[in-house]
C-alpha cells in the first residue's frame, strides 16, 4: 500500500480550556485566604485593576477637605477672605504648611535641647512634669495616651531562647555551656533526646561521661521533662520535680506496658501496692506532660472566616448571604485605559493594554460568577438540609453532590470545587459546606435512610453513657442501632468507632477499672 499524501475534511467536538475558563475554574475552589492572595497578586501584575474603596475614600477625601479649612482658618483665608482667588489657594494653602512643618521642627528641636540634668533639681521643682510625678508619689502616670497597653507586649518566648537562658544561669563550666548548646541541638519537637552522645563527645574532644553528666545537669531544666531519652525518662524527671518518685511509682514506668495493656494484677504484684493505690498512681500518671516541649513554639492556627452567613429570617424561614468581609473588591479602570490607548502609538503597546483590559474584565466576571454559584450552592444545601439546622446532627439527611448538582443545574464537579475550603456559619455553628454530604444507611423498616453523620452520633452517645460495668461490645452496638432502625454491619460500627478515636470494648474497660 503506497503512502501518499490527500486532503480531508472532518468534523469533531472536544472541549478547549481557555485560560480564562481555566482561570474561572480555579478561582471556585480557591479560599478566601488563597483568593486575597490571588487578588493581590493580579492587583500587582494589572495596572488596569484596582480596589473598590468607595466609601473609605470619599470619607479620606472629605476629611482632608476639613483638614485643608482648619489651615485656611487658622491662617485668615476663610472663605469670606478678601483679596483671595482659586489660582492663589494653592499656593497660600503651601505656605500655610511650610509654616507648619516649621513650626514643628522648632518644637522638635526644643524638645530635643531641654536640659535633662537640671530638670529634677530643687530649682525646678515648680515643673509640671516633676510635680505630677511627686502628686503620683513616685508611680507612673498611666493615663498618659502616649503609648498603649499594646506596645508594652512582648513575644512569646522560643523552646531554644528559654534553654539557652538557663545554660547561661545554670551552667557555671564554660565546657558545660559548650555542651549544653550542642545538646539543645539534638532535641526534638516534643523535647526528646535524638541521637547518641558519644558523636558530641568526639566533635567537643571530651570524654561521653563529661557530657552524660552535663546532660544530667540540664534534666533539671524547666520545662520538666525535658532531654528525656524515652517516654519512662520523661515522665520520671516529672515526678522526681514533683518529689513523687518513690521505689513503686519507679516500678510502675518500668512496666508501662502492663500500664497500657490494664494488667492490674500484674502491676499490684511488681510495685507492692493495692488496687486504690495502683488506681491513684495510675492517674497522676496520665495527669503528666508526656511531650514537654509542645508548650512552647506553638503556631497559633489562622481563624476560619466564613463564606456564608445563615440567620432566621423573622417571619421563618432561612437569610443565606455572602459574607462581604470574604469578598475581595476590585475595579477595571476604564478610565485610565481610555486614555492610555489614546496617548499610546506604539502597536506592541497597545496590544499589551488590551490583553490587559481583557483580563482585569475577565477577573471581575469570574469574582462575580464565583460569588453567585456560591450561593447559590449554599442555599440549595440550607433547603436540602433544613431539620439539621432545626433539630440537630440526628436529622442530618443522606446527601451527594449529585443531588445539589440536579437541584441547581449545574455539573457535579463545580459543586465539588464549590464546597471545597468553604464554610457556613449557622445558629448551629460554623461548618464546612463538604459537611453535610454523607453516605446513606438504609433503614430496617424501609422508611427514611439514616445520614452516616447521624449514625455516629448516636454511636457516640451510646457509648458515653455506657455504665462502668456494663461496656458494650460492637456486637451490642449493633443490636441497639438496630432497635433504632439503623441496619448496620459490625464492621462499620468499627470503623466509625476507630474514626471517632474511641478506644475497643476491651480497652474501655480496662480504662474505667482503673478509672483514669
Amino acid at each position: 500500500m503506497a503512502v501518499t499524501q490527500r486532503m480531508e475534511l472532518r468534523q469533531s467536538q472536544s472541549l478547549v480550556m481557555t485560560p480564562q475558563l481555566q482561570q474561572a475554574i480555579k478561582l471556585l475552589e480557591l479560599s478566601n485566604l488563597e483568593l486575597s492572595a490571588y487578588v493581590e497578586q493580579e492587583l500587582e501584575q494589572n495596572p488596569l485593576l484596582e480596589r473598590d474603596e468607595g466609601e473609605r475614600d470619599a470619607g479620606e477625601a472629605e476629611r482632608d477637605e476639613g483638614e485643608r479649612e482648619d489651615a485656611r482658618d487658622q491662617a485668615g483665608l476663610g472663605a469670606d477672605a478678601p483679596g483671595e482667588t482659586p489660582a492663589a489657594a494653592p499656593e497660600l494653602a503651601d505656605a500655610t504648611e511650610f509654616a507648619g512643618a516649621e513650626a514643628l521642627a522648632s518644637a522638635t528641636q526644643s524638645t530635643f535641647d531641654t536640659d535633662y540634668d537640671n530638670l529634677w533639681n530643687d530649682d525646678n521643682a515648680g515643673s509640671p512634669s516633676l510635680r505630677d510625678w511627686r502628686a503620683t508619689g513616685g508611680r507612673p502616670d498611666f493615663a498618659d495616651d502616649e503609648f498603649g497597653l499594646e506596645q508594652t507586649l512582648t513575644r512569646e518566648v522560643s523552646l531554644r531562647e528559654h534553654l539557652l537562658s538557663q545554660i547561661g544561669a545554670d551552667l557555671a563550666d564554660p565546657t558545660d555551656r559548650v555542651i549544653g548548646l550542642h545538646l539543645v541541638e539534638l532535641l526534638d519537637d516534643a523535647g526528646y533526646m535524638v541521637g547518641d552522645l558519644a558523636p558530641v563527645a568526639q566533635r567537643l574532644g571530651c570524654s561521653v561521661a563529661r557530657v552524660a553528666a552535663t546532660l544530667e545537669k540540664m534534666q533539671r531544666f524547666d520545662p520538666p521533662g525535658i532531654f528525656a531519652r524515652n517516654l519512662a525518662e520523661c515522665l520520671a524527671l516529672q515526678l522526681h520535680d514533683r518529689n513523687r518518685l518513690d521505689p513503686a511509682m519507679r516500678k510502675l514506668l518500668d512496666n508501662l506496658d502492663l500500664l497500657a495493656r490494664g494488667d492490674r494484677a500484674a502491676l499490684m504484684r511488681l510495685c507492692g501496692v493495692d488496687a486504690d493505690d495502683l488506681a491513684e498512681m495510675a492517674v497522676e500518671i496520665r495527669a503528666l506532660d508526656p511531650k514537654p516541649a509542645l508548650a512552647f513554639d506553638r503556631t497559633p492556627l489562622p481563624p476560619v472566616t466564613p463564606d456564608i452567613l445563615m440567620h432566621r429570617h423573622p417571619d421563618g424561614g432561612w437569610i443565606v448571604e455572602l459574607n462581604a468581609d470574604t469578598l475581595p473588591r476590585v475595579l477595571v479602570n476604564s478610565s485610565y485605559h481610555a486614555r492610555i490607548s489614546r496617548e499610546t502609538k506604539d502597536k506592541t503597546v497597545r496590544n499589551y493594554i488590551a490583553e490587559r483590559f481583557n483580563s482585569a474584565n475577565w477577573l471581575v466576571k469570574s469574582l462575580h460568577q464565583r460569588a453567585t454559584t456560591i450561593l447559590k450552592v449554599a442555599t440549595e444545601i440550607v433547603r436540602q438540609q433544613e431539620a439539621f439546622f432545626l433539630h440537630g446532627v440526628q436529622h442530618l439527611k443522606p446527601l451527594i453532590r449529585r443531588d445539589i448538582a440536579e437541584a441547581i443545574g449545574m455539573h457535579e464537579s463545580t459543586i465539588s470545587r464549590v464546597t471545597t475550603n468553604k464554610y457556613l456559619a449557622s445558629p448551629r455553628g460554623l461548618y464546612e459546606l463538604r459537611y453535610f454530604f454523607t453516605a446513606s444507611i438504609a433503614h430496617s423498616d424501609g422508611g427514611a435512610a439514616h445520614s452516616a453523620e447521624a449514625v455516629r452520633s448516636r454511636l457516640k452517645a451510646l457509648i458515653d453513657s455506657e455504665l462502668p460495668g456494663d461496656i458494650l461490645s460492637d456486637d451490642r452496638l449493633v443490636e441497639l442501632l438496630a432497635r433504632d432502625g439503623i441496619e448496620i454491619a459490625r464492621r462499620t460500627v468499627a470503623k466509625y468507632r476507630e474514626s471517632m478515636r474511641i478506644p475497643s470494648s476491651v480497652q474501655r474497660r480496662r480504662d474505667k477499672s482503673l478509672r483514669i
